[in-house]
């Protein structure tokens, strides 16, 4: 069927209005799901306020949904979940390893002859917990009893941040 110019002109314009309404939905629709991460009081808004589309539109719509779902699922494998090993054993190194240390500190931690330097620090501080050795003013200053003095160079008081650089020479240094 041969239409005439205008008529033929004015049918175009129909058809072609007809596809950019249905790709102006669906774009606008897309980028609020995304901008709002699926809000559904925001896109149930954004849905009514555009005007309906056409059964072949919509049904074009949902296919490419459908078909968009499915190669999200298929590109994301099942991730396993890794077994714990028992097989392997780890070996403590650095401040974990245990190291000779010096008669004295052997005696405050009960008489053993190496320690890691956390295990160490870890039974001083339960010690001065236990014993309420600080300063009730301020809990940065411990006042260390005679057991303590032993350790740290006789002194009387020793901030918490010093435990560390006194407890330095009492570990020796193994080649």
């Amino acid at each position: 069927m041969v239409l005439s110019g205008r008529l033929s002109l004015l049918y175009f314009r129909r058809q072609h209005t007809k596809l950019e309404s249905s790709t102006a939905i669906i774009v606008p629709m897309a980028s609020a799901a995304r901008v709002f991460n699926g809000c559904r009081s925001l896109c149930a808004a954004a849905k009514s306020a555009t005007p309906k589309t056409t059964a072949t539109a919509a049904t074009t719509t949902t296919a490419a949904k459908k078909k968009s779902t499915v190669k999200k699922s298929a590109e994301k494998p099942a991730k396993k979940l890794k077994q714990p090993s028992t097989e392997r054993i780890v070996k403590p190194v650095g401040i974990l390893k245990p190291s000779p240390i010096s008669p004295a500190l052997g005696d405050f931690l009960g008489g053993v002859s190496e320690s890691p330097r956390t295990e160490a620090v870890k039974k001083i501080w339960e010690y001065i917990k236990l014993h309420e050795l600080q300063n009730p003013t301020n809990k940065k200053e411990i006042i260390c009893d005679e057991k303590l003095k032993t350790i740290f160079d006789g002194r009387d008081r020793v901030g918490f941040l010093e435990i560390a650089k006194l407890l330095a020479p009492h570990f020796v240094k193994t080649s």
